[in-house]
C-alpha cells in the first residue's frame, strides 16, 4: 500500500477516529503519524498508548507529506493558522469537511494547491463506508494513490472527475444512509398497518434490510438481477413492485429527493 512518509490527522472525532483505526489496521506506521484533537476521547488516548503515534505533541514538526482535515466545517477558520507552518507546496491536503470547497481551503491555506476533497458517509464508522473523492489539478498520480489508500481505511472509494460532482455524491451516498433508515421505518409502519405487533414489524423490517444489504455486498449480480430473482411472476412481490415501480412510485420520488439534497449541498457550499 502507498502510505505517506508523514501524516497529520487534524481532528479525530467520529469520522477522523474511524479513519485512524482503519489506517492502523491497514498497517500505516504509527511513527509516521501525528494526531491533533483538542478534546481527545479516552478511546483515542488508549489507541495512542497502544500504537505509539503522537497525540497532541507540545511541538509539531512539519512539514507533513499529508494533512487530513477531519474537523467540523465551522472550525476551519480557527484551525487554519495552526496549519500554516506545517505544510509546503508539496503537501497533500485531504479534506472531509462537508460544504468546504477547494477554494475555501486553499484561500485559508495559502501556497497549498494539492487538495483532495472527500465525502465519506456514516457506515465508515463500521468500516463499510463509501467515499466520493475529487482531486485538484495539482494532485500528482502518487498523491492520488496515497489519498486512495487513506480513504480506503473506512471502506470503498469512488473518484469523480470534478469537484462539482461532490454535491451529487453528497446527495446519493453522503445522505443515502438516512434514506435507507427511513425505508426501514416505512416498511415497519406498513407491517403495523397490516396487523403485526410493532416490535415484530420493526424487527422484521430491520433484519430484511440488513440481510438484503449483505446479499448485495457479497453478490456480483446487479441490483436489477437480484430484484428479479426475488420476484415470481404474478406473486406477492410482483404485486408490491407494481406499486413501487409505478409512475408515482419509488424511482421518481427518489430522483426528486436526491435532487433536493444536491441543491441544498450547493447552497451550503456556496
Amino acid at each position: 500500500m502507498s502510505f505517506p512518509s508523514s501524516t497529520l490527522l487534524f481532528g479525530a472525532g467520529k469520522m477522523g477516529g474511524a479513519m485512524l483505526e482503519g489506517w492502523l489496521a491497514q498497517g500505516l506506521p504509527p511513527a509516521s503519524l501525528t494526531v491533533i484533537d483538542p478534546m481527545p476521547s479516552d478511546g483515542l488516548k488508549a489507541l495512542a498508548a497502544q500504537h505509539g503515534f503522537a497525540l497532541n505533541p507540545s511541538t509539531l514538526k512539519g512539514p507533513f507529506a499529508v494533512i487530513v482535515l477531519a474537523i467540523k466545517p465551522q472550525m476551519l477558520e480557527a484551525a487554519a493558522p495552526q496549519l500554516n507552518k506545517l505544510y509546503t507546496s508539496a503537501t497533500l491536503l485531504v479534506s472531509v469537511l462537508a460544504g468546504k470547497t477547494m477554494t475555501d481551503l486553499t484561500s485559508r491555506l495559502p501556497g497549498l494547491t494539492a487538495v483532495v476533497r472527500a465525502m465519506p458517509n456514516l457506515p465508515a464508522s463500521v468500516g463499510r463506508g463509501v467515499t466520493g473523492a475529487a482531486a485538484s489539478a495539482a494532485v500528482s498520480k502518487d498523491q492520488r494513490q496515497i489519498a486512495d489508500t487513506l480513504l480506503k481505511g473506512i471502506g470503498r472509494v469512488e473518484w469523480v472527475e470534478c469537484e462539482n460532482l461532490i454535491d451529487a455524491v453528497t446527495a446519493v451516498s453522503g445522505s443515502g444512509p438516512a434514506y435507507v433508515f427511513h425505508l426501514v421505518e416505512c416498511l415497519a409502519e406498513a407491517g403495523v398497518a397490516e396487523g403485526l405487533p410493532r416490535p415484530v414489524a420493526e424487527r422484521l423490517a430491520r433484519a430484511t434490510i440488513e440481510g438484503a444489504g449483505e446479499l448485495l455486498f457479497r453478490s456480483d449480480l446487479s441490483p436489477e438481477t437480484l430484484r428479479q430473482n426475488v420476484t415470481s411472476p404474478g406473486g406477492t412481490t410482483a404485486a408490491a413492485l407494481t406499486v413501487l415501480m409505478g409512475a408515482d412510485g419509488l424511482q421518481p420520488l427518489m430522483t426528486k429527493a436526491v435532487a433536493a439534497a444536491r441543491r441544498r449541498a450547493e447552497e451550503l457550499s456556496g
